[in-house]
C-alpha cells in the first residue's frame, strides 16, 4: 500500500513577499489588506543531503585578499560604502523618480572605466541612445564603459558573459524579468527570481553589482523585502526636488559603518561630491538680523551647520498659525510652550513660522535651543550676537539636556570661524550649576547654560517685548 505526501498550499503577500501557510486577509509583514492570494500547491518532500562542492576550513585560513575595497572614483561614495567597492558586493540603491540615481551610477561607472577596469551598465528603462546623450552631458564616455539596454534576465546574462565587466549597474531591478518565471516585471516572483540570479553571478565572479530599486508612496523599497535581506549594502538617495543637494544614506552595509552619510551637488553638467555642505545651509548676512539662529546636527558621523530662522507677528484671526519648512513641527510646539511656560513669552496670538536655509532638514532633539533662539529673538525683534551658534534639547521643564558628539560638533563650529557656541551645562557633577559658565575651546568661547531660563538673560531677552510689526 503507496502513501502519498500531503499537499500543501502556500500563500503569499503581492506587495512584500511574505509567505503563509494559509489565508489571511491582512498581511503580517506589511500590514496590507486583501494582498495575500494563493501561489500553488505542491507536495511536501523530505530535504536530502547534497554533496558539497568546498571544503570548510578554519576561519583563519580564509583569504580576504578578494574583498579587498577599490575606490569607486567617487569620494563621497567611497565614505558611506566604508572604503569604496568590494568585488562580489551586491548593492541596492533606492530613491524616488528623479532624485538623481542613474546620473550618480553613470558617474560612478565611467570613473571605474577610466581606472582601466570595465564596467557594464544594463539599462531597462531608458533606451542606450538615451544614456549616451546624459554620458556626452556628464563627460562619462570611456572605452571600457559598456551599454545595453535590456529587459530579459536571460540576455542580461549573455552580456555579463561576453563581457566580463569587474562593475555591473542594473538600472532598474524592476525593469528585468525571467522568462521562465510567471508575472510582470517588477512584481514578486520577478525581483526575486531577478535579483537571486543577478547576485549568484555576482558571488561567483566577483563582480560588484549595483541594482536600482523603485520605492514606494511612503519611501520604501518597493517589490518583496527578501530583496533587502539578500544584498549586502542598502544605499538610499534623497533630496529635495526644489534644491540641489542630494544625500546618500546607507540603511544597511556589511562592510561598513551605517551611520554615514555621503553629499552631492546634481546639477545639469552631472553630479559632484560635496565634502563641506556646512555652507549650503548657513545664509551671510552683511547685518545682524532678527530671528536667526544657526544649530549643528549631526547627519550620521557628519556635523552640519544649518541656520535656523522664525518670524513672530501679531495674528488677526483668533487661532494663530503655525507653520513651519525643514523643521520638525511637534518640537517647534514644544520649544513655543516652553519658551510661553519657562521664557514668560507671550505668543498665544502671534503668528510664528519658522525655517531653514538651503531646505535642510533638522528633526533631532539637539536643535532645540537654537529654535529657541531663533523664536525669542524674532519676539523681542533683537538679533542674537554675531557668531554664535547653539546646540542642545529642550526639555518641559525648561532644562537643557547634553547631545551626543558634543565635541566634533564644538570642533566643526570653530573650523567654520564661529565665536561662541551655547552648550547645555554637564550635570554629572551633581547638577548644582545654575548660572552660565564659559570655557575656551579651538579659540571659540564655549558657554554652558543649565536651562533655557538662563539662555534668554544671558542673550539679553528679557523684559518687555518690543513692538513687532
Amino acid at each position: 500500500m503507496s502513501t502519498k505526501k500531503a499537499a500543501r498550499s502556500t500563500y503569499r503577500c503581492s506587495e512584500c513577499g511574505w509567505e503563509t501557510g494559509k489565508w489571511v486577509g491582512r498581511c503580517g509583514e506589511c500590514q496590507a489588506w486583501g494582498s495575500v492570494n494563493e501561489v500553488g500547491a505542491g507536495p511536501v518532500r523530505a530535504t536530502k543531503a547534497s554533496p558539497v562542492t568546498t571544503a570548510a576550513v578554519p576561519i583563519g585560513k580564509v583569504s580576504v585578499e578578494e574583498s579587498t575595497t577599490r575606490s569607486s572614483g567617487v569620494a563621497e561614495l567611497d565614505r558611506v560604502l566604508g572604503g569604496g567597492l568590494v568585488p562580489g558586493a551586491a548593492i541596492l540603491l533606492a530613491g524616488e523618480p528623479g532624485v538623481g540615481k542613474s546620473t550618480l551610477l553613470l558617474e560612478v561607472a565611467a570613473r571605474t572605466a577610466q581606472g582601466r577596469r570595465r564596467t557594464l551598465y544594463i539599462t531597462g528603462e531608458e533606451s542606450a541612445s538615451q544614456v549616451r546623450l546624459r554620458a556626452d552631458r556628464t563627460d562619462a564616455v570611456h572605452d571600457e564603459l559598456y551599454l545595453a539596454a535590456e529587459t530579459d534576465l536571460g540576455a542580461l546574462l549573455t552580456h555579463i558573459e561576453d563581457v566580463r565587466p569587474e562593475l555591473l549597474v542594473i538600472d532598474s531591478v524592476q525593469t528585468i524579468a525571467a522568462s521562465d518565471v510567471d508575472g510582470v516585471p517588477g512584481g514578486v516572483s520577478q525581483v526575486k527570481e531577478v535579483a537571486a540570479a543577478l547576485i549568484r553571478v555576482a558571488k561567483t565572479r566577483n563582480i560588484t553589482t549595483v541594482l536600482v530599486g523603485h520605492v514606494t508612496k511612503d519611501g520604501t523599497i518597493a517589490g518583496p523585502r527578501v530583496l533587502e535581506h539578500v544584498v549586502d549594502v542598502v544605499l538610499h538617495f534623497e533630496g529635495d526636488r526644489n534644491s540641489r543637494f542630494r544625500m546618500l544614506r546607507a540603511m544597511k552595509n556589511r562592510f561598513g559603518p551605517v551611520d554615514e552619510v555621503g553629499c552631492f551637488d546634481l546639477s545639469a553638467g552631472g553630479i559632484t561630491a560635496v565634502t563641506d555642505p556646512s555652507g549650503l545651509f548657513v545664509e551671510h548676512h552683511n547685518q545682524q538680523v532678527a530671528g536667526t539662529c544657526v544649530a549643528v546636527s549631526m547627519e550620521g558621523r557628519r556635523p552640519m551647520l544649518a541656520e535656523v530662522q522664525s518670524l513672530v507677528t501679531p495674528s488677526p484671526s483668533d487661532k494663530p498659525r503655525r507653520t513651519t519648512s525643514g523643521l520638525d513641527s511637534s518640537r517647534v510646539a514644544m520649544v513655543l510652550a516652553v519658551l510661553q511656560k519657562h521664557g514668560n513669552l507671550r505668543l498665544h496670538q502671534q503668528d510664528v513660522f519658522g525655517s531653514t536655509v538651503g531646505g535642510a532638514k533638522l528633526t533631532e532633539p539637539a536643535t532645540d535651543l537654537a529654535i529657541a533662539i531663533s523664536l525669542a529673538s524674532a519676539t523681542y525683534g533683537r538679533p542674537a550676537p554675531q557668531g554664535i551658534v547653539a546646540m542642545g534639547e529642550l526639555g518641559l521643564a525648561g532644562e537643557l539636556r547634553r547631545v551626543r558628539d558634543l565635541p566634533q560638533r564644538l570642533a566643526e563650529a570653530a573650523r567654520l570661524g564661529f565665536k561662541y557656541a551655547i552648550v547645555p551645562s554637564d550635570r554629572t557633577g551633581g547638577g548644582t550649576q545654575r548660572k552660565a559658565q564659559a570655557r575656551i575651546l579651538d579659540g571659540m568661547e564655549v558657554i554652558d547654560v543649565p536651562d533655557i531660563g538662563a539662555v534668554l538673560q544671558l542673550l539679553g531677552f528679557r523684559g518687555p517685548v518690543d513692538p513687532v510689526n
